[in-house]
């Protein structure tokens, strides 16, 4: 059985990873409908050899589609409960619907059943969230996770294209002597720490701090966990890194941690000091893994563990679980088809 997909933003980052990966993992195609804003109609894409044209995003689009794949953006907000009612599954990568308590939050790894009661719309988690919640789905389920404190270290990509060229502008221009000028960012971000991702919200975190909060708390079904956040955008291209300090109820060891993660469904531990391996955002691009690695014991507390996490933002952090989300809609047998 093939399904009517359109991929909502089809010329962006996000966009242009769910393409490639709904033609990686040979995902049930039976219709394609590319849409954008009026500013990229009329660009043309190939998908599996055959080039299409992408059309300006309108409620007619939507028309005898099954599945929309919303990457992003303020589209999510005009057309996503449009695409709904006209009876079509959306799963949107935008923060517009997240935390609706009708609306389910799903990273495949972690609450796969939850997709099951979706009424129209599943949400794709923060893409530090994602990454963060699969290196502890299988700690929290053992030990009890009683409180996360998480620092991350965030790809210019996660902004966008445009932030992508803004890194490569600044870099040449300070190899040649010139001044580095920021658009896409407050400050210049070559050769910087910006520690600063979205706009202050509550006590001073920002939204993207609030977004690991509560939607770690949705996504694991325990709104008891405490998560602190500090969310820093960092001179690289491409993929998340995590520094992830956590306490849990019953003592979880180096050793029995190890053996956790290399269990886990999506996970994939690089883990030797004495040969200096650990995950590195260079080697976690394009890859569809969670990296999990210097896993050791915290030295203030008894039960408490630090884990350093690494996944490519772009593909598991938004276009892979997208699509891992519309695999789990055929699988369960909870799409509507309209064509």
């Amino acid at each position: 059985m093939s399904y009517n997909v359109v991929v909502i933003g089809a010329t962006g980052a996000v966009g242009g990873e769910i393409l490639k990966i709904l033609e990686e993992r040979n995902f049930p195609v039976k219709e394609l409908r590319l849409g954008a804003t009026s500013r990229s109609a009329g660009k043309e894409v190939v998908f599996r050899g055959e080039t299409y044209k992408v059309l300006e995003t309108t409620p007619e689009i939507f028309d005898g589609m099954d599945i929309a794949l919303f990457a992003g953006g303020s589209a999510s907000k005009e057309f996503a409960r449009i695409a709904a009612a006209k009876g079509v599954t959306v799963i949107d990568n935008s923060s517009a619907f997240r935390l609706e308590p009708d609306v389910p939050l799903v990273v495949p790894e972690v609450n796969p059943e939850d997709v099951k009661w979706h009424k129209g719309i599943i949400a794709n988690p923060n893409c530090s969230t994602i990454q963060m919640v699969v290196a502890l789905k299988p700690l929290h389920d053992y030990g009890k996770i009683k409180r996360v404190v998480v620092s991350t270290y965030q790809a210019v990509s996660g902004a966008g294209i445009e932030a992508i060229e803004e890194l490569k502008q600044q870099v040449k221009a300070y190899l040649n002597g010139e001044e580095a000028v920021p658009n896409v960012f407050p400050y210049p971000i070559a050769f910087n720490l910006i520690p600063h991702i979205d706009v202050f919200q509550d006590m001073y975190y920002t939204k993207e701090e609030w977004k690991m909060v509560l939607e770690t708390q949705k996504i694991m079904h325990d709104p008891e966990i405490k998560v602190t956040a500090t969310t820093v955008r960092v001179p690289v291209f491409r993929s998340h890194s995590e520094s992830i300090n956590i306490e849990t109820e019953i003592k979880i060891t180096r050793e029995k941690a190890i053996e956790l993660l290399k269990k886990a469904p999506g996970v994939k531990v690089i883990d030797n000091p004495e040969e200096k391996l650990y995950p590195m955002p260079l080697y976690a691009s394009d890859q569809d893994e969670v990296f999990v690695g210097r896993i050791r014991e915290d030295n203030t507390i008894s039960n408490g563990l630090n884990l350093w996490v690494v996944a490519d933002q772009l593909r598991k952090g938004a276009a892979t679980n997208a699509v891992q989300i519309a695999e789990l809609l055929i699988k369960y047998g909870c799409v509507k088809q309209n064509g």
